[in-house]
Order: structure tokens, then C-alpha cells, then sequence
């Protein structure tokens, strides 16, 4: 049998064996830039995606399923337990939690056990509590999961984790919406959102896009001012501080 022939067989095979199709994620924001302004108390922006098939894909068995997460700037945080030793409280303990996200959204469109096997979340680290666990090939941590889930509870409180497991809305088989809450306590810094496509547990396609929060007007003037020229920021306030405090004695002094 000659070359040709045996390369046009193995194009054949290789035709055979290939996936009917695929499928990609076009998604989209409605806006990459959230500004805080002198009476910000938070915003929330909105994605949209689009589920688009190559070719002749065939329809799935199995619906399509969305989960996005989005992930703000990483911090190093600490959580400490608290001992009551008579009238006081003590730090007893702490775990480091090292470049994880202070801000963490998670929203899906139903709710993620039925969508992925304990095991995959973990796995693939979908999830709230997934998210912080150490990935795969890392130091083992004993011990650890009491000050996770202390760790997850804190941040829930000052609103800056959530998980919405009916987030997404299809607005059809193929194209759905995410809207994203952001609290005034984010911080600012970049954020990335990652879309991942599933259809019977298995991922499909992934997606990534982002959004920044960053200050503006007299805000950003000072904080601008406070980091490049500390020496000045410092006296500057300073002498507001003897200002104001001359003023009031002078308005609300007793003769």
C-alpha cells in the first residue's frame, strides 16, 4: 500500500473517530469598569453568553449548563481562632489562606451537585468552599477545614462571597445572562470572570473575561496624592485636623 493511500486512510479514521462537534462560548459585559464616586453604595454589572455549535454539532442528550465564577484581587488572609480567658478574648490559633481572592461570586443555573459529582467540583474547584481548597499536587493541609468554612462564613457576612445557584438565566437553548452583584466593600483592583460551559457533568468550553473597579474624582485624587506623595498627604491633613479643631472651639466656645 503506498504513503498516499495510507494517509488518506488515517485522514479517514481520524474523520471517524472525531467528535460529531463542538461547541464555543462568546460572552460579553455590560461594562468593564465600575467607578466609585463620593456616594458609591455598590453596582452590579451583567453577562451575557452565547453557546454557539461548530458545524453540524447534533443536539445533546443532556442540557447545557453554566457556571461563572468571579474572582477579585488576591490577598493574603488570615483567620484566627478566639480563646475566652476569663473577661478577655485571646487569639489562640491562625491559618493562612495565601493568594486567594478577597471577592468570590459563584452562579450557576441550577444548583451545582446536579450539574457536576462531588468529586469533579472538588476537582475542578467549583464552589465556594471548593475555590479555597489547596489545588491538586500542593501541601497537604490538616486541619484546615474548620477555619476554611470560618474563613467562607466571614466574608458572606461582609457580602463579599456569594453563590446564586439560580444566577443564570438561558433566555433560550443556547444564550443566557448573568447579572453580577459588586457590594461598595469590594475593593478595587482587577476581577476576572470565568464562564465554563457543561452539558452531563463534563465541561465543554470555558470563556474568560474581566472588569476593574477603580476610584475617581476627588477619590482618586487622594488616594493618588496619599501613595505618591505621603510626606505631604501627612502634614496636609494634619493641618486640617488643627483647622477643624480650632473651628470648633472658636463656634462652640462659652464666653
Amino acid at each position: 500500500m503506498s504513503w498516499r493511500r495510507l494517509a488518506i486512510l488515517a485522514a479517514m479514521l481520524a474523520a471517524a473517530c472525531a467528535p460529531a462537534g463542538a461547541e464555543t462560548l462568546i460572552a460579553a459585559l455590560s461594562t468593564h469598569r465600575i467607578a466609585i464616586t463620593s456616594n458609591y453604595t455598590g453596582d452590579q454589572l451583567t453577562v451575557f453568553g452565547l453557546v454557539e455549535r461548530e458545524g453540524r454539532t447534533a443536539a445533546r442528550a443532556d442540557p447545557y449548563d453554566i457556571v461563572v465564577t468571579v474572582r477579585g484581587p488576591p490577598r493574603m488572609l488570615i483567620v484566627r481562632e478566639k480563646e475566652r480567658v476569663g473577661p478577655l478574648w485571646i487569639n489562640r490559633q491562625q491559618r493562612r489562606f495565601a493568594d486567594r481572592p478577597i471577592f468570590l461570586s459563584v452562579s450557576s443555573n441550577r444548583p451545582i451537585d446536579e450539574i457536576l459529582s462531588p468529586d469533579a467540583a472538588r476537582r475542578e474547584r467549583v464552589g465556594l468552599a471548593n475555590a479555597q481548597r489547596t489545588p491538586a499536587g500542593r501541601e497537604f493541609e490538616f486541619g484546615i477545614g474548620p477555619y476554611r468554612d470560618a474563613l467562607i462564613r466571614i466574608l458572606e457576612e461582609k457580602q463579599l462571597y456569594s453563590q446564586d445557584e439560580r444566577g443564570v438565566t438561558f433566555l433560550s437553548p443556547t444564550l443566557f445572562s448573568a447579572p453580577i452583584r459588586v457590594p461598595a466593600t469590594a475593593p478595587t483592583g482587577s476581577y476576572e470572570i470565568e464562564i465554563v460551559l457543561y452539558s452531563g457533568g463534563a465541561a465543554l468550553a470555558r470563556q474568560t473575561t474581566n472588569f476593574e473597579v477603580i476610584k475617581t474624582g476627588m477619590e482618586q485624587s487622594l488616594a493618588s496624592g496619599a501613595h505618591e506623595q505621603p510626606l505631604l498627604y501627612g502634614l496636609a491633613t494634619a493641618a486640617l485636623a488643627l483647622l477643624f479643631g480650632w473651628l470648633a472651639t472658636t463656634i462652640f466656645r462659652r464666653d
